[in-house]
C-alpha cells in the first residue's frame, strides 16, 4: 500500500475546470500554463483570447488598429501619417496621403490598398490613421 502525504490529491479527483477544448484537435485535457492554454495531446498552445467568438469572427484583440488605436475595417479610408518609401522603387508615399477603400489582410503589412500615382501596395496599420 502506498502512503501518500496527507494533503495529496489523487489526480483523478481534481475537478476538470471550465477550460475549453483544444482548438486544434478538440482534446479536452487542456491545462493552463501562465497565460497560455496548452493541449498535452497535440502540444498546441494558445491564449484564451485567441478564441473566435460564436459568430466565427475573431475576438476584438485581432482587430486591425490604426496609429491612434481606432479599429480599421475593409473599405475604410485612411491617411498615411509619415513618409513611407515604396519597397523596390524610388517612390515615396507622402505623409498626409489619403488612401481610400483599404482591404485588411493577414501579415505584418495588414492593409492592402491602391495609391494614386503608385498603384497597389501594402501598408502597416501603425503608419495610418482613420480618415
Amino acid at each position: 500500500m502506498h502512503h501518500h502525504p496527507p494533503n495529496f490529491i489523487h489526480p483523478t479527483e481534481i475537478p476538470v475546470s471550465e477550460l475549453p477544448n483544444c482548438p486544434e484537435c478538440n482534446a479536452e485535457f487542456t491545462y493552463q500554463d501562465g497565460l497560455l492554454l496548452v493541449c498535452p495531446t497535440c502540444a498546441h498552445e494558445w491564449t484564451p483570447s485567441d478564441e473566435k467568438s460564436p459568430d466565427g469572427t475573431a475576438a476584438d484583440d485581432s482587430a486591425v488598429r490604426d496609429a491612434n488605436g481606432n479599429i480599421l475595417q475593409s473599405g475604410d479610408s485612411v491617411i498615411v501619417i509619415k513618409d513611407l518609401k515604396v519597397k523596390g522603387s524610388s517612390l515615396v508615399v507622402k505623409g498626409g496621403t489619403k488612401v481610400k477603400n483599404i482591404r485588411l489582410v493577414d501579415g505584418d503589412h495588414d492593409i492592402d490598398c491602391k495609391i494614386e500615382g503608385i498603384g497597389a501596395m501594402s501598408l502597416k496599420s501603425e503608419f495610418v490613421r482613420k480618415a
